[in-house]
């Protein structure tokens, strides 16, 4: 690889993506990744690396017609190139003539010399016959929707009438949510607050925290932000302290709670005891740096929620936030490399965990306390499935119905879906203990 090559933002684009192909998520990628080229390229690295997760699938598909015989494994690089020019040239404001000469060069920058004429040849192509090939990749479905077939199959079982929204909000960009700390400003300060910066910024309906901002900015240039006045968060993700319904001096687990959003909402919502328990370490990390911005304090402990040990797991709680791992299949919007790391044989060892946390947590709720299970995911068997079946082997348990306008009624429970009322997709069902 050429000197020229290091920083090139469509070298290193290709690089990630060669990652990416191989199981590895666009966020542990980019954090080191984007260290390789000039603060002026990192978003534009950061949207080469999305938008082509986002529509891999269908930019497959195209490629797939372009070419005689496919790439092989070993050339992902190029492959990467092939999609990232086939990007530029549909999704993006950038002139044809310069993305294709950029994206020929990356591949010569990259010492793909056998490469650089077939990238050339097949992206000019696709120009020539840009019409008849978007139109052939939008007559199937998963090429139009630019998602996997099992994922377009269940999401249809699940959702019969509200499937094509939902996959067509799944390749939307989500906006910027933020949750206003109420404890600290009301939402109509901190509106002031951001109009005297000049950064518009709208109210998400009936969610009384939260904000919609008119453009993404960096967080951490957001007026009030290290002093805790405001955090990134989805709308729908704002829903889980209100279900809670915390009172001053409860004690409070929350089971799976890196990176610790929820757990902060909660210590900005009442003055409870709060414990905040995750299964890896190294992201607690990241709890403890939110909370502390935020200028609240919790015990944060490493533990297992699916088996509870040492002083944590030996508490009795009057509230539990169960927000439990899972397909991450409702913020496809903002992880859309979701589509391409998850396997539908995942699907059943997450139910299976899913099943032995909540049955191994409830003995930690007091009688007359609330356990409320979470997921972000949009599939019926990770959500009701996994509550109903939960209640009917639980003597002392019973739903709790979630009286809300935000959603859609499940049995048990609520969901939200991707794109409506600005929100992500989220599960919530809440339980009492008897």
């Amino acid at each position: 690889m050429k000197a020229a090559a290091l920083g090139n933002p469509r070298v290193v684009a290709a690089q990630l993506l060669r990652q990416l192909a191989a199981g590895r998520s666009i966020s542990d990628l980019l954090e080191p990744g984007l260290d390789a080229v000039a603060p002026r390229d990192r978003g534009l690295v950061q949207e080469f690396c999305f938008g082509v997760a986002r529509w891999r699938p269908r930019l497959e598909r195209i490629a797939g017609q372009l070419l005689s015989k496919p790439i092989k494994p070993r050339e992902g690089e190029v492959q990467a190139l092939i999609l990232l020019g086939l990007y530029q040239l549909i999704y993006m404001r950038v002139a044809p003539h310069a993305a294709v000469a950029e994206t020929v060069e990356a591949a010569r920058l990259l010492g793909k010399t056998w490469a650089v004429g077939l990238i050339n040849a097949l992206l000019r192509r696709f120009q020539r016959e840009r019409e008849a090939l978007l139109a052939a990749a939008d007559a199937d479905p998963l090429s139009r929707y630019a998602v996997p077939g099992w994922l377009y199959q269940r999401i249809r079982r699940d959702w019969p009438d509200h499937w094509e929204a939902i996959l067509q909000a799944t390749n939307e960009h989500p906006p910027m949510s933020l949750r206003v700390n109420l404890a600290a400003n009301s939402r109509e300060q901190y509106l002031a607050l951001l109009a005297a910066s000049n950064i518009e910024a709208t109210p998400i309906p009936r969610v009384p925290s939260g904000l919609i901002l008119g453009k993404p900015m960096d967080a951490t240039e957001l007026p009030g932000f290290a002093e805790g006045r405001v955090s990134v968060q989805d709308g729908g993700a704002q829903l889980a302290a209100p279900l809670l319904d915390l009172r001053p001096g409860q004690l409070v687990l929350d089971a799976c709670a890196a990176p610790g959003g929820k757990s902060g909402h909660i210590l900005e919502s009442a003055p409870v005891r709060l414990t905040a328990m995750d299964l890896e370490p190294r992201r607690l990390e990241r709890v403890r740096q939110n909370l502390a911005r935020l200028g609240v304090t919790a015990e944060i402990v490493p533990g297992d929620a699916a088996d509870p040990r040492g002083d944590w797991g030996a508490r009795q709680y009057d509230r539990i936030l169960l927000d439990v791992p899972c397909s991450a299949t409702g913020v496809m919007r903002r992880h859309p490399d979701i589509k391409l790391l998850r396997r539908e044989g995942d699907i059943a060892a997450l139910v299976r965990t899913q099943g032995h946390i909540l049955q191994a947590v409830w003995p930690l709720l007091k009688p007359g306390g609330r356990l409320l299970y979470a997921t972000c995911s949009l599939l019926a068997e990770e959500n009701e499935g996994q509550v109903a079946r939960f209640l009917a082997q639980t003597a002392d348990a019973r739903e709790r119905p979630i009286e809300a306008e935000l959603g859609h009624p499940r049995a048990p429970g609520r969901q939200t879906l991707p794109g409506e009322a600005t929100m992500d997709g989220f599960y919530y069902a809440c339980l009492e203990k008897i």
